[in-house]
C-alpha cells in the first residue's frame, strides 16, 4: 500500500498551513505591541478586522487584517493574513507559468509592512505565501487541466528599507536571512539575495528600494514539504532579523530635517508598490480586498521635483552606499 503525498488543497494540509500562518501573524503583532509599550505611555495596539468574501464575489475566502496606527514607535504597521480562491489566475501570476492561464486557484499567505516613526528606524516588508492552481484548486476544474492535480508553489522573503543607513543593521538583517535559508542549501541565500536586489528595483528611477534581503517566487523545487519548511523558516526568522534593529534605533534623536527626508523617501516606497509590485497587482487584478492590499502604504509621504542631496551629507550617503547592490556578509 502506497502513501499518497499531501497536496496543497487537501483538508489536512490546508488546515496545517493555515494554522501556521495565523500563528505567525499573531506572534509578530504581539511582538510589535511589546515594542510599542504600555498604552498608558502612548503605546498603540493592533486593530483586527476579520473579513469574508462569499461565493459570487470575484474572490471567495476570508482573512484577518491587523493594523496599528499612530503608535509610539510605529506610525503605521499592517500585517494581513488571507486565504482566498478564485476561478482564474490573474495575469500577474502566470508570467512564468503560461500553461496555467485561466486556471482556478487557491492562495494563502501573510504579508506585512511596518512604517516606523523615527527616521533612523528602517521600514521593513515580509511576506510568505502559498498558491495552488489547476484541477482541485478553488473546487473547480481548470480548462485544459482535466485529470491533473493542482500545481503548488511558494513565495516570500523580507527586505529592509532604511532612510539613514547603518552598516551593522544591513549586516545583521542579511545574516538572519542567510541563516534562515542555510538548512535548505548553501546556494539559497546568494540566489534569493540576488533575486531580491533585482525585484526591489525602481526601474523608472534607476534605484534600489533599500538594502535588500531575500526574495523568492514560483518556488517548488524542493518538493512540497521541504519548500513549505523553507517558507516557514523565512517567516520564523523575521522577528530576529528586524526587532534588534528597531531597538537599536528607536530612541535616536532627530529633527525636522530627518523627518522631511523620511517622508520624501517614503514616496519611493509608494512608487514601487503601485507601479512594480506583483503582489499588489495580483490582489487588484484578482478582485481582492483593496483595504487589505494597500495596507503597505505609509500614512504620509512626499515628493520633490529633481531633489538632490547635499554632497557629503547623511542623505547623500543613503544613495551612494546603501541603495547599491552589494554583498553585506
Amino acid at each position: 500500500m502506497t502513501t499518497q503525498k499531501p497536496t496543497f488543497n487537501t483538508a489536512d494540509t490546508v488546515a496545517r498551513v493555515r494554522g501556521y500562518l495565523e500563528g505567525l501573524q499573531a506572534r509578530i503583532t504581539s511582538a510589535l505591541e511589546d515594542i510599542e509599550g504600555p498604552q498608558s505611555q502612548g503605546g498603540a495596539r493592533f486593530r483586527s478586522d476579520a473579513w469574508r468574501r462569499e461565493s459570487g464575489s470575484a474572490l471567495q475566502g476570508d482573512g484577518i487584517t491587523r493594523i496599528l496606527e499612530g503608535g509610539r514607535v510605529f506610525e503605521r504597521a499592517g500585517c494581513g493574513f488571507s486565504h482566498v480562491s478564485g476561478p482564474r489566475l490573474p495575469p500577474s501570476a502566470t508570467q512564468h507559468r503560461p500553461e496555467l492561464a485561466g486556471a482556478p486557484f487557491e492562495a494563502m499567505g501573510v504579508s506585512l509592512v511596518f512604517h516606523p516613526r523615527n527616521p533612523y528606524v528602517p521600514t521593513v516588508h515580509m511576506n510568505v505565501r502559498m498558491i495552488a492552481a489547476g484541477t482541485g484548486a478553488a473546487g473547480t476544474d481548470a480548462a485544459g487541466q482535466a485529470g491533473q492535480g493542482p500545481i503548488c508553489w511558494f513565495g516570500g522573503g523580507m527586505d529592509l528599507t532604511p532612510y539613514y543607513g547603518f552598516d551593522e543593521d544591513a549586516v545583521h538583517f542579511h545574516r538572519a536571512c542567510r541563516d534562515a535559508l542555510a538548512p535548505f542549501g548553501e546556494g539559497m541565500y546568494p540566489r534569493f539575495k540576488t533575486w531580491c536586489d533585482e525585484y526591489f528595483y525602481l526601474k523608472h528611477r534607476n534605484e534600489q528600494r533599500g538594502v535588500g534581503g531575500i526574495f523568492f517566487d514560483d518556488f517548488a523545487e524542493l518538493g512540497f514539504e521541504q519548500s513549505l519548511a523553507m517558507t516557514q523558516s523565512v517567516g520564523d526568522a523575521f522577528l530576529g532579523a528586524y526587532l534588534p534593529i528597531v531597538q537599536r534605533r528607536m530612541h535616536m534623536g532627530h529633527g525636522e530635517r530627518e523627518r522631511e527626508f523620511q517622508l520624501y523617501r517614503r514616496g519611493r516606497y509608494v512608487e514601487f508598490n503601485l507601479v512594480w509590485d506583483r503582489g499588489t497587482h495580483f490582489g487588484l487584478q484578482s478582485g481582492g480586498r483593496t483595504e487589505s492590499i494597500l495596507l503597505s502604504m505609509p500614512p504620509l509621504a512626499a515628493w520633490s521635483y529633481q531633489r538632490e542631496p547635499q554632497p557629503g551629507s547623511p542623505e547623500a550617503l543613503l544613495t551612494e552606499r546603501f541603495l547599491q547592490r552589494r554583498d553585506w556578509i
